[in-house]
């Protein structure tokens, strides 16, 4: 055989000259993206993770503060209940104390009052003791005037309005309405004395009143 008829064969070991480096290079390149995406992936979802801890976080920290002054206010209301009702338990007492101080106070002046009307009861019982026939007018008269001074001193004084006076529907009251020389609708006269201690009327003075002059 010629040398020009022999056959190249080639060398298994030795790469294809002819094969295209850039399928190659292609290849790598998709596997470096697919890597690199997944990463990417992953860097969202731990930062996502990151800040739905923080906000948990911080939700729990503004439910913990909204909590404790919730128990704060809780034990205010406390307090203030409490003493509210140390305060009522505090007026109760005060009316009962108040109360009974009136009570008292009314009893003494009733009996401050009955130890002086005594002696002056004593006295008409003694006018009327007299013989038959006596002049008791003037035991009476001293008797009336004692009786005078207690009231005076109690701070009571008579309603006796003079004739012509103006009629006070506070202070008189009209018994009937009489023909007279006074002015039309003035006290002719008084029927009854009424009493009064300071501002209040403790009874009215009974009047007539008269029609005015015919």
């Amino acid at each position: 055989m010629s040398e020009d008829d022999a056959v190249e064969v080639e060398s298994p070991g030795e790469p294809d000259a002819t094969a295209d480096p850039a399928e190659g290079e292609t290849v790598g390149t998709a596997d470096a993206t697919e890597e690199a995406g997944t990463d990417g992936s992953d860097a969202d979802e731990t930062l996502l993770s990151d800040r739905v801890a923080d906000h948990d976080e911080a939700l729990a920290e503004e439910v913990a503060e909204i909590e404790a002054e919730l128990e704060e206010r809780r034990e205010e209301v406390d307090e203030l209940t409490s003493k509210l009702a140390r305060v009522r338990a505090d007026f109760s007492n005060y009316k009962q104390r108040a109360k009974r101080k009136r009570e008292e106070i009314r009893e003494r002046a009733s009996e401050s009052l009955v130890e002086r009307i005594a002696p002056v009861r004593n006295d008409l019982v003694r006018a009327l003791d007299q013989e038959d026939g006596s002049d008791i007018r003037p035991g009476v008269e001293s008797t009336l005037e004692k009786f005078d001074e207690v009231l005076e001193d109690e701070g009571v004084e008579p309603i006796e309005p003079e004739p012509g006076a103006e009629v006070d529907p506070a202070r008189h009251q009209v018994m009937l309405r009489v023909d007279s020389d006074q002015p039309d609708g003035t006290v002719h006269e008084v029927y009854e004395p009424g009493y009064e201690m300071g501002d209040r009327v403790i009874s009215e003075a009974q009047v007539t009143v008269s029609n005015g002059g015919e």
